[in-house]
């Protein structure tokens, strides 16, 4: 019997752990070309929030991944 929620948790699981490390992979590929070619040319202050962006900014999109994770996941054999 299949279940009305999704896929099942392991799959989930595996699915986000994947997605997770793609993610972390491609944003910081795209975080140090960014900061070595258009960060260097910007005033002080505006270097400074775009690496605060670059250094955090992939803990939105992971926060999202684990919350997909997660979800459906307190079974009663669990508890």
């Amino acid at each position: 019997m299949s279940d009305p929620r999704g896929l099942p948790p392991r799959l989930r699981k595996f699915i986000g752990t994947v997605a997770l490390l793609l993610l972390v992979i491609i944003w910081a590929l795209a975080a140090m070309a960014l900061a070595q070619g258009r960060v260097t040319t910007l005033p002080g202050y505006a270097q400074f929030f775009a690496y605060v962006f670059l250094g955090i900014g992939w803990i939105f999109p992971a926060g999202w991944i684990i919350r997909w994770m997660m979800r459906f996941d307190r079974r009663p054999e669990t508890l």
